[in-house]
């Protein structure tokens, strides 16, 4: 998990912010985007595994990583412009987008902005059509929909993550979404990591995440899509089957728990999450 100078580079968007992403291999490209609060990092296992046969990128968004922690845009639709500028800066088309929690939010944000002229495929990892429940909607649509909060709950979290709680917060939320089958050293890393973005910029952008509704935008995707999740994960599956519906021609895939199969089964389960995507690239 330590960056070289000799994949790593940097580019400023329209806005004035400069940005890092990891750039590895040739071939066909991958852009991947990781979760809230996290690092090109978290996907050492699969710039390893990937630039072997693909052109392998991977971009800390504004404030994460070792991008600049702007006083600005930590809005889901600045992250997809972000996006869209980082292809533009270096001329990609026909491009796979992966992305992890927030990472597939952003996705979701850059298809509904840009559209498919730059895409070929996308893997959406543990994504839910709307975070926030709405008190109005029955059983079976808190099943399809896979809300994790309602709205009291979504502005106790600001409210936390915003004062001086945030890491503990951070922190807890993690062990919650870890399984023991990953080891102490990569849980710490992933916790330490995380503190990284401060917390009043990191409240912003989760607040916004929360507060986003993706259903209509899952209606309209027409490229080849694959869905990750995990048995164990708090994303529940049935949300997951209920998005895989939506999609025509979508693949769904669940890790079991003893795979790996919680919120970060591409660390936990890196072997199989990566020939499960590079068989899903390949494909026709």
């Amino acid at each position: 998990m330590v960056l070289t100078n000799k994949d790593s580079y940097y580019f400023h968007t329209s806005d004035g912010v400069k940005l890092h992403y990891l750039d590895k291999g040739e071939g066909e490209a991958i852009v991947m985007l990781p979760g809230w609060s996290q690092s090109v990092e978290q996907y050492h296992h699969q710039m390893a595994f990937f630039s072997q046969h693909y052109r392998t990128i991977a971009l800390d968004m504004r404030g994460h990583g070792h991008s600049e922690i702007a006083e600005y845009g930590y809005k889901v639709y600045r992250l997809a412009k972000d996006v869209d500028e980082l292809l533009m800066h270096l001329s990609l088309d026909n491009v796979v987008l992966l992305g992890h929690d927030l990472g597939s939010a952003v996705i979701l944000c850059y298809w509904d902005l840009f559209g498919a002229s730059k895409i070929n495929k996308l893997v959406l990892i543990e994504r839910v059509a709307a975070l926030v429940c709405n008190p109005e909607w029955s059983p079976q649509q808190i099943a399809d929909y896979g809300p994790l909060v309602d709205p009291d709950s979504a502005m106790q979290i600001y409210n936390t993550v915003y004062g001086n709680k945030g890491n503990n917060y951070k922190a807890m939320l993690l062990n919650h979404e870890i399984s023991n089958k990953m080891s102490e050293k990569e849980k710490q890393w992933l916790i330490k990591n995380s503190y990284h973005f401060p917390g009043k910029y990191a409240a912003e952008l989760l607040y916004n995440h929360f507060h986003q509704d993706w259903r209509d935008v899952i209606l309209r995707i027409t490229v080849p899509t694959l869905i990750v999740a995990g048995r164990a994960s708090p994303t529940s599956v049935s949300s997951q089957e209920w998005i895989h519906k939506q999609i025509k021609g979508s693949k769904l895939a669940i890790f079991e728990e003893e795979e790996g199969g919680k919120h970060f089964m591409f660390i936990e389960g890196a072997d199989k999450f990566n020939r499960l995507v590079d068989e899903f690239i390949k494909a026709d």
